[in-house]
């Protein structure tokens, strides 16, 4: 009688939940993808040396399904004890779910995501017997708390995890794509890039020779302490009059300074006034001032590069102004950064520039219309053959419009970009 009053308040307590169902079932699910490893204790946040519990969720099937492995920690080895099918079901709008257990004990299981951001699966086993209900409360895409109910309360238990995603594939991330949230805490919002398994970021916030209102020695230690590097920035400063050439020439030294001080790399800038330009004489201005500015960093050991939009595309006096800039930059001294959604913007392939500009394209911004990978219009597998005859040397994700909180949208393109077979 005890038992069943316990599972009949289980179903009660399931079923009060029905009406908070969230939508996009299937994205929501996308969370659970990447490497998670057990802390100590609930209250922790950061990892322990020897974590006893992993969790390998892996894509499958364009990523409507994740496999799940569970190992524990036994002497230093890694021991599978659970593996697991998850999915989404399109004709019930629910997460389903199938596995089996060390001890060789099937089992299959459903639930949904509530509104709360908490997904709860029941789990039943093949005689129809009702068994384990566990709900994983995200508190971030990178933490989440399973909590275990059992039908026999003194086996439930609870086990944090916090995601840490490998950096092999050496991905950037532009850090525009979580502007609100980096102005907003800087450090929690570096800790999620790292865990989802960004290498290095890129920045567009200079100011007042700082970094998101810090020091470059004090961004370089919080970049650095997240486990990621500072490697880019994108840097704006227009063209000079005459008058202004000194004055803008030593702005660029002190940038420099400040951004070697930071641990950077590269540098890149863009420019928004080309559509307004008329003749290439007017153009021909900008090139030399990017000349200027390249052998400047060149001197200092930092790279310089031009960062396209959609404008660059256009003609002027029947030239593409984007083969203008190459043609007329020194190589030596300027580099190019290719945004890939802009050039498809701008009607310009990507792959012909490549071939006629072999080398000039250090960096790209691999972008989509919304999250990475997601419109369908974009060959990324194909582009990226080409990555090495580009020069490609910083892969660098953004997002700059979202079906999701930003933080999940660049997730997502991190989790496309390396669970897919592109390669660069």
């Amino acid at each position: 009688m005890k038992t069943f009053i316990t599972l009949l308040t289980l179903f009660i307590h399931i079923g009060l939940y029905a009406q908070t169902k969230a939508i996009d079932q299937q994205f929501k699910l996308t969370q659970y993808i990447g490497e998670w490893y057990s802390v100590n204790d609930i209250n922790d946040d950061q990892l322990s040396e020897k974590p006893s519990i992993k969790m390998q969720v892996v894509p499958k099937m364009d990523g409507n399904s994740l496999q799940v492995e569970v190992f524990e920690n036994r002497k230093n080895e890694w021991v599978p004890i659970l593996v697991e099918l998850i999915s989404y079901d399109k004709i019930t709008d629910q997460i389903v779910a199938s596995g089996q257990n060390q001890a060789n004990e099937s089992f299959v299981g459903k639930g949904y995501f509530d509104i709360n951001n908490i997904w709860r699966m029941q789990d039943y086993n093949h005689q129809g017997e009702t068994g384990l209900q566990v709900t994983f409360d995200f508190i971030s895409n990178t933490e989440v708390v399973l909590k275990g109910i059992m039908p026999n309360p003194e086996q439930n238990w609870q086990v944090k995890y916090i995601k840490k995603n490998s950096k092999d594939k050496n991905l950037g991330i532009q850090l525009v794509s979580v502007n609100a949230a980096m102005q907003k805490d800087p450090v929690a919002t570096l800790q999620q890039l790292d865990r989802i398994g960004y290498s290095y970021i890129e920045t567009f916030v200079y100011k007042d020779r700082k970094f998101y209102g810090m020091e470059p020695i004090t961004f370089k230690n919080l970049v650095e302490a997240n486990g990621m590097q500072f490697k880019g920035s994108m840097t704006f400063k227009g063209l000079p009059q005459d008058v202004d050439w000194n004055a803008t020439m030593a702005w660029w030294k002190t940038c420099i300074e400040d951004h070697l001080a930071a641990g950077v790399t590269y540098i890149t800038t863009s420019n928004n006034d080309l559509k307004n330009i008329k003749s290439l004489k007017q153009l021909k201005k900008y090139t030399d001032y990017y000349n200027a500015v390249g052998k400047l960093c060149k001197e200092n050991g930092i790279t310089f590069g031009f960062h396209n939009h959609a404008d660059e595309f256009l003609k002027v006096e029947g030239v593409t102004i984007y083969d203008f800039l190459l043609k007329n930059t020194d190589p030596n001294y300027v580099s190019f950064q290719m945004d890939l959604y802009w050039m498809r913007m701008g009607n310009a392939d990507p792959i012909a520039f490549i071939n006629n500009y072999p080398g000039r394209f250090f960096s790209w911004h691999t972008k989509d219309d919304m999250e990475i990978g997601a419109s369908g219009k974009v060959n990324f597998k194909n582009l990226f053959s080409y990555a090495k005859k580009a020069g490609l040397r910083y892969n660098v994700a953004e997002v700059e419009k979202y079906n999701f909180d930003p933080m999940l949208s660049v997730e997502m393109g991190y989790e496309f970009l390396y669970y897919s077979d592109i390669t660069w």
